[in-house]
């Protein structure tokens, strides 16, 4: 069943691939010569050996790659990740800036996820990277990193299609006005915040 809802969704995103449509030159990059990077960088065969948990939720390799190639291209000064994941993601995008500060927060009940989201934040003096992860309070996440945000600031939202519920919160953020650009894969989202960008949300064939 699964194996048909993607494909169903890769036929409906078909045209939206490669960059077709997109005007930005930066935007254009960040799909072709990002999103869609086939190079084997140095440090795929290395974590490919790694031996990660499969009883928790986890991104296909693909994805976990994009994350490397994200931290990679945008190289924030600090990250953050809010969520239960199988340990891939966070390795993966450790290896792409080494000497960023980075922090995941999991395993704590909401109230103590946002105060520790919000004073890692003050820490380190706003938010370069979040990925918001496998975790039911991704709303509250949401909005609690929000005032922490830069004109650089990257969010990834995990899973955006879900559930029901979090389709629409997907669609929702979309249009939220402190959004400025967003990429819709399937199976993250990504949510920038730059201000003196025309806002605009694309769709990108990604499964």
């Amino acid at each position: 069943m699964a194996f048909i809802r993607r494909y169903w969704n890769w036929c409906r995103r078909f045209r939206h691939r490669c960059g077709y449509g997109v005007h930005s030159p930066s935007d254009f990059f960040l799909i072709t010569s990002v999103i869609y990077e086939k190079y084997p960088y140095y440090a795929y065969a290395e974590l490919q050996k790694k031996r990660f948990s499969g009883s928790l939720p986890h991104y296909r390799q693909k994805v976990n790659r994009l994350l490397f190639r994200l931290v990679n291209y945008l190289k924030p000064q600090s990250l953050i990740e809010v969520g239960v994941d199988n340990g891939a993601s966070i390795c993966y995008m450790r290896a792409a800036r080494k000497n960023m500060q980075w922090y995941t927060l999991k395993d704590m009940d909401e109230t103590k996820t946002l105060d520790t989201l919000e004073s890692k934040a003050r820490m380190i003096g706003g938010i370069d990277f979040l990925h918001i992860a496998h975790t039911p309070c991704y709303k509250a996440v949401f909005e609690q990193a929000l005032p922490y945000v830069k004109g650089n600031t990257c969010f990834v939202i995990g899973s955006p299609y879900l559930n029901r519920e979090k389709r629409l919160w997907w669609k929702q953020l979309q249009d939220d006005e402190r959004v400025s650009l967003t990429f819709d894969l399937y199976d993250i989202g990504l949510v920038f915040f730059d201000k003196k960008r025309i806002k605009q949300n694309y769709i990108v064939n990604f499964l």
